[in-house]
């Protein structure tokens, strides 16, 4: 049976995928951490933004993501080191229990930026968990999702 993974050699084996060939384009990928706080947590918020011994949650977690997507090729063992051009993370309290956080990651490069946005949204949440934890460890990081991605050789969006 033969590997449909770029990152699989002939022989079977990990390879980083040569990008040297590429034509460098605009990409841009967008990630959302869907994370549970409860109530007893949001309720410490306000003017959406909690100050703890650790200083602001919020202000800290995006701190926390940006230099996460600027770390992925170091952590995530087959991302390239790219040159970003911006990084963008909200974090919103959608109701009573939750917050979603976003992070949106552009560049013009040979290779896509999803894992970057992926690893951004995960720092940030679990950030936002590390600052809480003293409050509650309740907490739970539902659901990290790509939402979407432009550039390359495919579109997505998932909503």
């Amino acid at each position: 049976m033969e590997h449909k993974f770029s990152h699989i050699n002939k022989n079977n084996q990990p390879k980083m995928v040569n990008v040297g060939d590429k034509n460098s384009t605009k990409r841009k990928a967008i990630a959302k951490a869907t994370m549970f706080l409860g109530t007893e947590i949001i309720a410490h918020f306000n003017n959406d933004e909690l100050h703890t011994k650790k200083g602001p949650v919020f202000q800290t977690a995006i701190i926390a993501g940006i230099q996460a997507v600027k770390k992925t090729s170091e952590l995530i063992p087959m991302c390239h080191p790219l040159l970003i051009n911006g990084v963008d993370i909200t974090i919103e309290i959608s109701d009573s229990e939750h917050i979603e956080i976003l992070c949106t990651v552009s560049i013009e490069g040979k290779t896509g930026v999803e894992m970057e946005a992926l690893t951004g949204a995960n720092i940030a949440a679990l950030t936002v968990y590390d600052m809480c934890k003293a409050i509650s460890q309740k907490m739970v990081i539902k659901e990290v999702k790509l939402v979407q991605k432009s550039g390359g050789k495919s579109d997505i969006k998932n909503g």
